[in-house]
């Protein structure tokens, strides 16, 4: 169980975005490239966690201090830093072969990017404002990247676009939550410096209205309405929803919790994505 910790396997729901080039389009039901999909899953999924354990290890006198993340295994002791280490080696070098099973060149240089990118964000990064929250967004680009050239997949520039935004609402979102807390507690971090609450909110505001934008134009692309179906335009409304009901828990409720905590826990956004995902499958697979 410490070691499910360590690794964060919650947070392998952020790489769910590897599937999104297969299921939008329409090849859910292709074995090849479902098994595909499921290899570069799994592969971001174990450098992700590699990450995770560079920034606990980087972190852990200060992870000490902190009312939730002194819980985590290294900052508690329950795992040693030497084990530690060989997992990390251990998730490093299965990523790489996950890759090798993919036959892919360019999931490989996009993989290595990840890594690299989110060293210099471990490191020193996640301390600049603004770019540590780009960072983040980027990181969901690549997965959805990995997706796509892992199968050979098209992907739309307003999908793309739609995806950083979303990412980077999530981002502001985290900040902003970690700012609450820090007004609660009276601790302030370094990686606050540059953000305000008035200057997230203002950011998650146009973000999101961007997020709405490229939606829309998504689904009103010409190749994308011959690929699923006309009626795609529809599925704009969950999009909206889901959208509003995270701007209602981040500005009414105060949520300080995580995006990925409250996908974990909120009802109405995991009714929302389903029916989302209900309604693009009977589109697609069924209409």
């Amino acid at each position: 169980m410490q070691y499910l910790q360590l690794i964060r396997v919650h947070q392998w729901i952020k790489n769910g975005f590897v599937f999104l080039p297969i299921f939008f389009a329409g090849e859910l039901l292709n074995r090849d490239l479902l098994i595909k999909s499921i290899i570069a899953f799994f592969s971001f999924s174990f450098i992700a966690s590699s990450i995770y354990i560079i920034n606990d290890y980087v972190d852990i006198e200060k992870d000490r201090k902190h009312p939730e993340k002194k819980n985590r295994p290294l900052a508690n002791g329950t795992i040693s830093k030497k084990e530690a280490v060989i997992v990390f080696f251990i998730l490093f070098f299965l990523s790489y072969f996950f890759c090798y099973l993919l036959k892919s060149t360019s999931t490989v240089i996009i993989i290595t990017i990840y890594f690299l990118m989110n060293l210099a964000y471990s490191f020193k990064l996640k301390h600049v404002a603004i770019i540590d929250i780009t960072i983040i967004a980027v990181g969901f680009l690549l997965r959805v990247f990995a997706g796509g050239y892992s199968t050979g997949l098209f992907i739309s520039i307003w999908a793309i676009l739609l995806t950083f935004f979303l990412a980077l609402i999530m981002g502001i979102g985290k900040r902003r939550g970690e700012l609450l807390n820090a007004q609660l507690t009276g601790e302030t971090r370094k990686s606050l410096d540059g953000y305000n609450l008035q200057f997230t909110d203002i950011s998650m505001t146009v973000v999101s209205t961007c997020s709405i934008v490229c939606y829309i134009m998504y689904t009103l692309d010409p190749l994308v309405k011959k690929n699923l179906h006309e009626g795609i335009v529809y599925t704009s409304f969950f999009v909206i929803v889901g959208i509003l009901r995270y701007l209602q828990l981040s500005f009414v409720y105060n949520k300080t919790e995580s995006p990925t905590k409250i996908v974990y826990k909120d009802i109405f956004i995991q009714i929302d994505i389903i029916l989302w995902v209900l309604v693009i499958f009977i589109l697609k697979y069924l209409a």
